[in-house]
């Protein structure tokens, strides 16, 4: 029989209590599905590596306990041990096994410590679970081959070569190895010499699956379908999108997994769960469209604002709009990119949308998503209001029009400490607004300092807003450098 499972991404800054994960466990059988992956990276507890442990990581004995209270739902560890493990590279401990310094995601696959290391979290992924799967990541390993020590080699061996003796270990232990599929269809010759007992996790998140699947199984590997809801690229979830490919991987009779991917920078897992229950219950032969899973709330949100097209359009990249507003700790760039949208029909609409969204919502989590919304259109109106007072020779005015941005983000703090308090959400959130307040005021002080012309000459409202400004820095020359961003 197909299996049919879904992965909760643990990793992008979830600190999930034992309720939350009880009401994932729960849901995902009530559902029909047969198994629920974790997604770990750094956020579980692994033993062996003690110095990663992060506060809110998942400790092994609660996915013991979890184990014990949900017998009907196979557990599967998702490990990363190459690349993806930039929450292991970034602490002072880790830093030695990157590829490149301070740079990228990936870990160097000649590095003896590097693989002892990988050896560990996975030897801890047998002894804490019990799935019959185990899998070892695999996938984004685009900075093979980037340090002094492995530019000399060839890719497909670096890659076949560090995760061979994983695979061995897992099948040592009586269980089955899988791996994400992008990487074998990138450098195939690690394909060939793949032990084929490895399923394959093929991801596909906007092309059908029939060509990638049928390379995996004319080579003769097991696939797994693994489509995604469209939540990383989008203000909340792009359902129409979602739904597309949620079908095309079902339609292939194959089994399948269902991804949810950064959940992190204001997203928010309960307003997922609809969306994961629709696609079991779809795997299970009960049809009907995803939108019907939320009522009117998710269809403003999920149908209608992508629809309006703009930077709310469906795409295929990380939600720039996120990155931009939260990510960058520079608020600012959220209007240096979408002034021009947002002042305009765009954000009129977006506006409109988002009242109309928090009156349908049915919780708080509904209302926290379309708060974000409304108050990133918000700050983008009021930083264009204070450019535009500022660079006609009228700072106080300009100070002004920023001052109600730190009760924006004063605002998304609340939904972001709400969210982290309802279902386990990102406490890096939480710090993300408070260090967007703190730029919005540095902001006003250098406009209450330099905006009147006290340095001879007015700085552009995008250099002024810039984290990089230095006084008297006329040319800025942090800017105009190709090394400038390095």
């Amino acid at each position: 029989m197909p299996l049919k499972l879904w992965t909760y991404d643990l990793a992008r800054e979830q600190s999930p209590r034992p309720e939350h994960l009880d009401l994932l466990c729960r849901r995902s059988l009530e559902a029909g599905y047969d198994a629920l992956g974790i997604y770990a990276e750094h956020r579980l507890a692994w033993p062996s590596a003690p110095w990663a442990h992060g506060l809110g990581a998942v400790p092994p004995s609660e996915i013991t306990r979890l184990r014990r209270e949900f017998p009907g739902l196979q557990l599967i560890p998702f490990v990363n041990v190459l690349a993806h493990v930039e929450g292991f590279l970034y602490t002072a401990q880790g830093k030695r096994f990157a590829e490149e310094r301070f740079k990228g995601l990936s870990g160097c696959p000649s590095h003896a410590e590097f693989a002892d290391f990988g050896r560990g979290v996975v030897r801890d992924a047998l002894e804490i679970f019990d799935s019959e799967i185990v899998h070892l990541g695999g996938d984004e390993t685009a900075q093979l081959g980037a340090c002094s020590e492995c530019a000399s080699l060839d890719k497909s061996a670096l890659y076949g070569e560090f995760y061979a003796p994983l695979i061995a270990m897992t099948r040592e232990a009586g269980r089955r190895p899988a791996l994400w599929g992008d990487m074998l269809l990138e450098h195939p010759s690690a394909m060939t010499a793949m032990d084929r007992q490895c399923l394959i996790f093929d991801w596909q998140y906007f092309t059908p699956f029939e060509e990638t699947m049928t390379k995996f199984e004319e080579a003769g590997f097991e696939v797994v379908c693994s489509p995604t809801l469209h939540l990383y690229n989008s203000t909340w979830m792009n359902l129409n999108q979602a739904e597309r490919n949620v079908r095309d991987a079902v339609a292939t009779g194959r089994s399948v997994c269902v991804t949810t991917w950064e959940a992190g920078l204001m997203g928010n897992y309960e307003t997922v769960l609809p969306a994961v229950e629709w696609a079991g219950r779809l795997m299970n032969g009960q049809d009907g469209p995803l939108v019907e899973a939320y009522g009117e709330w998710g269809r403003l949100m999920g149908v209608e604002l992508p629809a309006l097209g703009g930077m709310f359009a469906e795409g295929k990249i990380r939600s720039s709009l996120k990155v931009r507003l939260l990510l960058m700790a520079n608020p600012f760039l959220a209007w240096l990119h979408h002034r021009e949208e947002f002042c305009g029909a765009l954000g009129d609409e977006a506006l409109k949308l988002a009242d109309l969204a928090h009156w349908h919502a049915q919780s708080a989590s509904e209302r926290g998503v379309a708060t974000f919304l409304k108050k990133a259109v918000e700050f983008v109106r009021q930083a264009e209001l204070a450019a535009v007072a500022y660079e006609d020779g009228r700072p106080g005015e300009a100070t002004a029009a920023l001052a109600p941005a730190r009760q924006i983000f004063d605002e998304l703090e609340k939904v972001a400490m709400a969210t982290h308090l309802n279902i386990g959400g990102s406490l890096a959130d939480v710090e993300r607004c408070r260090q967007a307040k703190r730029w919005v005021e540095a902001v006003i002080l250098r406009i209450k300092e330099y905006g009147g012309g006290s340095l001879g000459y007015l700085p552009s409202f995008e250099v002024i807003s810039h984290p990089r400004f230095t006084p008297h820095d006329q040319g800025c020359w942090w800017l105009i450098n190709k090394w400038a961003h390095e």
